[in-house]
């Protein structure tokens, strides 16, 4: 029996707003800009989330821990027709667990649920700095078709 087989993908719920912020901080990148320390910013993040009925987050859980976890936010947009779409963000898998198909879980079942409500096309933005993400994803069958932009405000 393999890890895959004992994971379980559900929607997130509050008590795992700890472990998706550790998920958050488990790499690199994350450990600048994320602070466990103080999770109420988190918590209000998540309050928020939870009341848009236009996004969700889905967690990858593993014998009660969260091991990993994706953002979906639904839009409906002008053009394409007026085709609804899926960003994924923040995805996660715990470290110590990656490359095991642990990822491919948690984007099939993003898949699935923008399916679900009726999009046409997925999209995600991933750092230029993990080049095993891109690799990742692309596996998975998405186009690298664009260049994102982002301005901090």
């Amino acid at each position: 029996m393999s890890i895959k087989d004992d994971v379980v993908v559900r929607v997130a719920q509050r008590r795992d707003v700890p472990e998706m912020v550790a998920l958050l901080t488990d790499d690199m990148l994350g450990q600048g800009r994320e602070g466990a320390a103080d999770l109420e910013p988190y918590y209000e993040a998540w309050d928020e989330i939870i009341l848009d009925p236009n996004a969700e987050i889905l967690i990858l859980d593993l014998d009660g821990r969260v091991v990993g976890m994706a953002q979906l936010n639904y839009a409906r947009g002008l053009g394409r027709k007026g085709m609804r779409r899926c960003t994924i963000e923040a995805v996660r898998v715990a470290s110590n667990l990656r490359s095991k198909g642990l990822g491919a879980i948690l984007i099939e079942n993003c898949l699935d649920m923008a399916r679900a409500r009726g999009c046409g096309m997925v999209q995600l933005t991933t750092d230029k700095r993990r080049t095993d993400a891109h690799r990742f994803y692309q596996r998975l069958g998405f186009d690298a078709s664009h260049e994102g932009m982002k301005l901090y405000l």
